[in-house]
């Protein structure tokens, strides 16, 4: 649609969003004595209103029931999860069955790689992408090392040519291709937490199943920010942590996505724990392991009930949202990001700030990656003085992150007069 710079604009866009009364089910943060505009969505999502209640629930059944509410709490414990699933379903684009909640981020990357990457001596390579989070580094790195390999043999990165921010999609095509029966594994960023970009994660997929290898995604910036269908693409799994767009909570529990042609595989290795045991008998404590034929069989321990209640509360936001309305309006509340960043930069006087973010539509989600030029530290602090919250990085790097859920076009308007008046 056709923009207009203005507050009156914005004020219209917010009338007229059928998402703004959820706006009312979060806290949102005060910062000099007023409601930030928090654009941080990227980093830590708010916390809905629900949560502290849906936490304490738990907290009065463990002190009234003790152990007994594993069974007679008002949610038992012992099947708190079984929901969750369902729910995170339509975000991911995957089966009930194919998803479980568990663990941390790391923590499920290694358990996905003790089972998807098993080099041989002529299969090994993993490729990944240039920017990565520098913890699935670490943990390829490791894994890699874990294999009696050396790193700079099996990994490979694929970098940004010179002087573009972003990787071009067919160098990652082409250098699966140049892999071939050597490679045993893609792991990708389904969106790069630095630069915000998108990357097409079923072709991804289906280049590297042609040369016999397999494929999972990182999706912590992906999750709850752009449209999932990992199922359909036949991606063999994906990890995530549930902090960021899915609002859970500091730290709260992650997620994995396995696809279902290999849940049921009994034969595929892994880590084994009692909670991935099947539930007929998981407590009859025998000693050979039978793993249950869904996700859940790459379970370790019981979960942690706190932490599923947190998720809980902010999983059920999104079920009444309707996720597929919050992606249209998340679709347009970029759209108007980018308009007036776009306003902000080509009405300035100076060269001071340019956007590393791809502004296809289909490259990017919610997040815009911005780099002042120049004094960076001293933006930072124009955007707190205006109650403006907005990501950091020491390399000048500001990631903008306005949130269906709860942040408002009159929200992006306030941060792009902000910037328009700071880089001139």
């Amino acid at each position: 649609m056709s923009f207009e710079n203005t507050l009156e604009f914005a004020q219209k866009l917010d009338e007229e969003d059928p998402l703004k009364k959820f706006r009312d089910k979060f806290y949102i943060p005060i910062l000099h004595g007023k409601e930030s505009v928090y654009l941080c969505g990227n980093s830590l999502g708010l916390q809905p209103r629900t949560t502290q209640d849906m936490v304490l629930n738990e907290l009065e059944d463990w002190a009234n029931f003790g152990k007994d509410a594993r069974l007679h709490g008002r949610k038992p414990w012992i099947s708190y999860h079984d929901n969750l699933p369902k729910r995170l379903a339509p975000i991911v684009g995957g089966l009930p069955e194919e998803i479980v909640v568990m663990n941390q981020l790391t923590a499920n990357l290694h358990l996905m790689l003790a089972t998807f990457y098993r080099p041989t001596a002529d299969r090994y390579k993993i490729i990944y992408e240039e920017k990565a989070f520098t913890s699935d580094v670490y943990a390829l790195q490791s894994q890699v090392a874990l294999a009696g390999l050396k790193p700079e043999d099996a990994l490979i990165k694929i970098n940004c040519r010179s002087g573009e921010e972003t990787i071009r999609h067919k160098d990652i095509l082409s250098e699966i291709e140049k892999c071939g029966s050597s490679l045993a594994l893609v792991l990708i960023g389904g969106v790069n937490y630095q630069t915000g970009q998108v990357f097409d994660m079923k072709s991804i997929t289906a280049a590297a199943h042609h040369v016999g290898a397999k494929c999972g995604f990182d999706l912590a910036h992906a999750i709850g920010n752009i449209e999932l269908k990992l199922h359909d693409w036949e991606v063999d799994f994906a990890i995530w942590c549930s902090y960021k767009y899915l609002n859970s909570g500091p730290g709260g529990v992650g997620g994995v996505f396995i696809h279902q042609k290999h849940i049921s595989d009994t034969s595929l290795f892994r880590l084994a724990g009692w909670w991935g045991n099947h539930k007929d008998s998981r407590f009859r404590m025998e000693e050979d392991f039978d793993a249950s034929p869904t996700a859940e069989g790459w379970q370790l321990s019981a979960p942690s009930i706190l932490c599923l209640a947190a998720h809980e509360a902010a999983l059920e936001i999104f079920f009444q949202a309707n996720f597929k309305r919050v992606l249209e309006k998340s679709a347009k509340l970029s759209a108007w990001l980018f308009f007036v960043v776009n306003d902000a930069i080509s009405n300035s006087s100076t060269d001071g700030a340019e956007i590393i973010t791809p502004q296809n539509t289909a490259e990017h989600g919610s997040q815009l990656s911005l780099r002042i030029k120049e004094n960076a530290n001293h933006f930072s602090d124009i955007l707190r003085k205006n109650s403006i919250m907005a990501d950091f990085q020491e390399s000048g790097i500001f990631r903008i992150t306005p949130v269906p859920l709860y942040n408002s076009y009159e929200d992006v308007f306030i941060f792009g007069q902000v910037l328009k008046t700071a880089i001139s």
